[in-house]
């Protein structure tokens, strides 16, 4: 099967109680750009995580907010932020992560940080016709001149959701991958 993938790069959710601290009692996020998964949008605010050895400015946020707040980093950040033993988990999956500090002008929170396993978003109907299931641990295979196939990546079935690869910007560096159709399978 055939799909898009996306390279998702380090960004933040978070709850409404934590966007009052960070920008103001009552204040609302100001969506710039849809994104794949319905409902889903990059926010015009930004913020900073904040480290003992390291500063990443400049950091997106993921609308609309949620219940609990988290932060999502690749392993390469984690080296720049002098992060050890960072989880790789799904989202929301936050028992036992790390926290870091995640600041703008206005206030500070501290957040539970997570590199986000490689994932697959796929609605239920397509997933039903092709013999998917839902937490199904599938193969995505890359073409091109750095081309390879990445194990271990997560198959989450929802009938919201737009079939689409998620990957996370080590993954996308390592297949030389920037935009377009992967392929899935199985796993053997």
């Amino acid at each position: 099967m055939k799909l898009e993938c996306e390279v998702s790069v380090r960004h933040v959710h978070l709850s409404a109680a934590d966007v009052d601290v960070l920008f103001g009692v009552g204040y609302e996020l100001t969506p710039t750009k849809d994104l794949s998964q319905p409902g889903q949008y990059l926010c015009a605010e930004r913020v900073e995580l904040v480290t003992e050895k390291a500063t990443i400015k400049n950091v997106g946020i993921i609308g609309p907010t949620r219940k609990i707040t988290q932060v999502e980093v690749s392993r390469t950040d984690c080296f720049t932020l002098g992060l050890k033993n960072v989880p790789l988990r799904q989202s929301g999956e936050l028992d036992n992560a790390p926290t870091i500090l995640v600041r703008t002008e206005r206030g500070s929170i501290h957040a539970a940080v997570i590199i986000a396993q490689r994932h697959v978003h796929m609605d239920t109907q397509t997933a039903t016709k092709s013999g998917y299931t839902d937490g199904q641990i599938v193969a995505v295979k890359f073409d091109g001149e750095r081309g390879g196939t990445l194990y271990n990546t997560v198959l989450r079935v929802h009938a919201d959701f737009a079939p689409r690869v998620h990957i996370d910007s080590d993954d996308a560096n390592a297949m030389g991958f920037t935009t377009g159709m992967v392929e899935i399978c199985a796993e053997k």
